[in-house]
C-alpha cells in the first residue's frame, strides 16, 4: 500500500487506537461469560465459525456471526455507537426522540437501545422492506413510518430528515455518522485481530450498508496487517462502487439523489441507492483492494446452502457475503484463509424469496412419515372439502408463476421481492392496513403487532 494512504488509513482510526492498547472503548475485552447489567453490553464479541461444505478444498473459509448479537444483526454495534457518543456529546437530550431511516436491522437495534435506555423511537423504512422487521421493530416499543417504494432509499433518508427538522428529534445519520465506523474500527477489526492472532489470514469479505463496517474494521485489519486482501463486495445490478460514477450529495452528505447505477436487488441490508458517506471514507482511505459483485440468485442460493449444508441460520445478505468469499476463496492461492461477515438473522426474511419455496404445511414426503406410523396423525379434509379458514394447499411451480412464498406472506410484498429479485421495477403498493387493534391489557403479542 502507498505511503500516503497508509497515513491517510491512520489518520482514519485515529480516534479508535486507544482500543488497542486496551481503553476503554474495546468492548471486545468484556469476559464471554459474565452477568451484565443490561442487554446493550452483550452487543460484540461475537463467534467466529469455520464453514466446510461450502467452501473450496485446500482453502480455509470462516465467517463471523454477527446475528449473535442481542436482536441479531451487526447493526446493535451502530446503535450502541451512535446513542452512546450522543449521549456523551449532549446531541440527545434526555426523553427525546430518536428518528432513522433503514431497511430494517439498524430500525430493530435502535428500537432495542431505546427501549433499554428509555427514549421514543420512530423509524422510517421504505415499504419495500420485509414485514417482519416492521413486527420486531414495533414489539420494542418504536413507530413505523412507511415511505413508498418507488422512492427507494433516498427517499426513507430525506423523510427521516423532514420529520426530525420539523418535531426536533435526535436523527441518527447511520449513513453519515463517524461514530459508526470509529465503533467497528474500535470493537470489529480488534476482535478479528484477537480471533486470527498467531493465525493466518490472507482475505477479509464484507458487503456493504452504510458501509462502517469496512470503513472501520478494514482500516484496523490494514494497519495491524498490511499484507490483508480486503475485499468489498456488491449486488450485480446495483454495482455503485465500480460504476466508478461519483455520489451527489447535500451539503450535510447525505444523498442528494439515486445513483445512476442503482437497479433493485434482493440483498435487503446491502447497497442502497446511493454511496454512504461513512463507505466513501473507507474508499477514500484506500482500505479495499478489489471488488467483488454477486447475484441475487447466487445470494439466496448461498443462504440456504449455509442454513442447509453448515447449520448457519443467515439471511440474504449473510449469504451475498459467503457467496462473494467462496469466490474470492476458489481464485486465492492453496492454503488461503479467508473470513466474512454473516450480518444477520434468516428470520428477518420469512416474506422474502429466501423462503419462496418453503411452505408451512406438511408435503408429501412429511405425509408419508407421519403415515409410517399409526398414531397422532393429521387427518385433513380433501382438499376440495377443506374449510375456508384453513390453510391454502403447497402450489406447484409453473413457468409462468412462481412459487407461492410461505403462507403468512401478505402478496404485494411478496409480487415486490419477486420483482427486485428478477430486476424488475418495484410496483408501488398501498394495500397494507395501517390500524392498529386494541392490545390487550397485559400487552401486544406478536399476533397483535400490525404489518
Amino acid at each position: 500500500m502507498p505511503t500516503s494512504a497508509l497515513a491517510t488509513l491512520a489518520r482514519a482510526v485515529a480516534p479508535a487506537l486507544p482500543a488497542l492498547r486496551g481503553g476503554r472503548a474495546f468492548r471486545a475485552a468484556v469476559p464471554a461469560r459474565a452477568i451484565y447489567d443490561n442487554v446493550t453490553q452483550t452487543i460484540g464479541r461475537t463467534p467466529v465459525v469455520r464453514v466446510h461444505r461450502v467452501a473450496p478444498p485446500g482453502r480455509e473459509v470462516y465467517a463471523k456471526c454477527e446475528f449473535f448479537n442481542p436482536v441479531s444483526s451487526v447493526k446493535d454495534r451502530l446503535a450502541l455507537a451512535i446513542v452512546e457518543h450522543a449521549e456523551s456529546t449532549g446531541a440527545l437530550k434526555p426523553g427525546q426522540t430518536v428518528v432513522e431511516a433503514t431497511s430494517g436491522n439498524t430500525g430493530i437495534s435502535l428500537a432495542m437501545m431505546c427501549a433499554q435506555r428509555g427514549y421514543p423511537c420512530v423509524i422510517v423504512m421504505a415499504e419495500s422492506f420485509s414485514i417482519e422487521r416492521r413486527k420486531v421493530m414495533r414489539a420494542l416499543g418504536a413507530k413505523v413510518v412507511l415511505t413508498p417504494a418507488a422512492e427507494r432509499g433516498s427517499g426513507m433518508v430525506k423523510k427521516a430528515i423532514e420529520l426530525s427538522k420539523e418535531h426536533g428529534w435526535f436523527l441518527a445519520r447511520q449513513f453519515e455518522n463517524e461514530a459508526n465506523r470509529l465503533f467497528h474500527a474500535n470493537t470489529t477489526g480488534p476482535e478479528i485481530l484477537s480471533d486470527f492472532a498467531g493465525r493466518r489470514l490472507d482475505y477479509w469479505v464484507t458487503g456493504y450498508g452504510t458501509g462502517g463496517t469496512f470503513s472501520g474494521a478494514g482500516a484496523v485489519l490494514k494497519l495491524a496487517r498490511p499484507g490483508i486482501q480486503v475485499v468489498l463486495s456488491e449486488p450485480e445490478n446495483a454495482a455503485l462502487v465500480s460504476s466508478g460514477v461519483g455520489q451527489e450529495r447535500m451539503p450535510d452528505g447525505s444523498p442528494a439523489a439515486t445513483h445512476e447505477a442503482f437497479t433493485p436487488h434482493p440483498i435487503q441490508g446491502w447497497t442502497p441507492d446511493f454511496i454512504p458517506m461513512n463507505l466513501q471514507a473507507g474508499l477514500e482511505a484506500g482500505t479495499n483492494d478489489r471488488i467483488v459483485k454477486v447475484s441475487g440468485e447466487e445470494s439466496i442460493a448461498m443462504s440456504q446452502r449455509l442454513a442447509r449444508e453448515e447449520g448457519l441460520f443467515t439471511g440474504i445478505s449473510g449469504g451475498a457475503s459467503m457467496a462473494a468469499a467462496v469466490k474470492v476463496a476458489e481464485e486465492a492461492p492453496e492454503g488461503s484463509v479467508v473470513l466474512t461477515m454473516l450480518p444477520d438473522t434468516a428470520e428477518r426474511y420469512l416474506s422474502t424469496p429466501l423462503f419462496a419455496g418453503i411452505d408451512a404445511d406438511m408435503d408429501d414426503e412429511e405425509m408419508v412419515v407421519s403415515k409410517s406410523t399409526p398414531g397422532f396423525q393429521l387427518h385433513e379434509p380433501p382438499r376440495t372439502q377443506r374449510p375456508a379458514h384453513a390453510a391454502r394447499p403447497r402450489r406447484s411451480c409453473s413457468a409462468d408463476r412462481p412459487a407461492r412464498p410461505n403462507a403468512a406472506i401478505v402478496s404485494p410484498l411478496a409480487r415486490r421481492s419477486q420483482a427486485a429479485l428478477s430486476g424488475g421495477a418495484l410496483p408501488s403498493t398501498h394495500e397494507y392496513k395501517l390500524l392498529r387493534p386494541a392490545a390487550p391489557a397485559a400487552g401486544p403479542m406478536m399476533s397483535d403487532i400490525r404489518t
